[in-house]
């Protein structure tokens, strides 16, 4: 991605398990779109295997109907290859998705790398991480952690 892509760009990272409520999402609705309105950001980056992915995911989803400019694209830790199949089943739910050549044999490591990759090409990440529940060492407060350190503007939607 370029600077200028990034500019507009946002990710999620989140726990794969969450405690869904209408005012958590109500509160991701809010913050989604206000990124989409006052910040102008147009594509949002979405990883797997997560609760607060599948929410965000949903969210964006709705609001694409309302804002037809915004993309929507799945960010792969797994299969670096796909057939076409396997693409089209993924494009019914996202507009692009691709999977990161630096995170290529990166073994057990391949979901924080991918969720770095995520964060070093965007300038807002809406997180969830719940400080009281989160292990010490989660990959959700690693990619958070690693968030706030590359100056990615942060939402964490457990606090807001």
């Amino acid at each position: 991605m370029t600077s200028k892509n990034i500019l507009h760009t946002c990710c999620f990272i989140g726990r794969r398990k969450i405690e869904e409520s209408e005012g958590l999402t109500l509160s991701i609705r809010q913050h989604i779109e206000r990124l989409i309105t006052e910040e102008r950001v147009n594509t949002f980056l979405f990883g797997s295997r997560s609760d607060f992915d599948r929410l965000c995911l949903k969210t964006v989803s709705e609001l694409q109907k309302q804002y037809p400019h915004i993309k929507r694209i799945y960010v792969r830790a797994e299969f670096p290859f796909i057939d076409d199949t396997y693409k089209a089943y993924l494009l019914r739910s996202y507009d692009e998705t691709y999977y990161p050549e630096a995170i290529l044999g990166t073994g057990r490591a391949v979901y924080i790398r991918r969720n770095r990759h995520m964060i070093d090409n965007s300038r807002f990440c809406i997180v969830y991480l719940d400080e009281a529940s989160a292990p010490r060492n989660s990959g959700t407060r690693q990619a958070v952690a690693y968030a706030k350190a590359k100056g990615a503007i942060t939402v964490n939607i457990a606090e807001a």
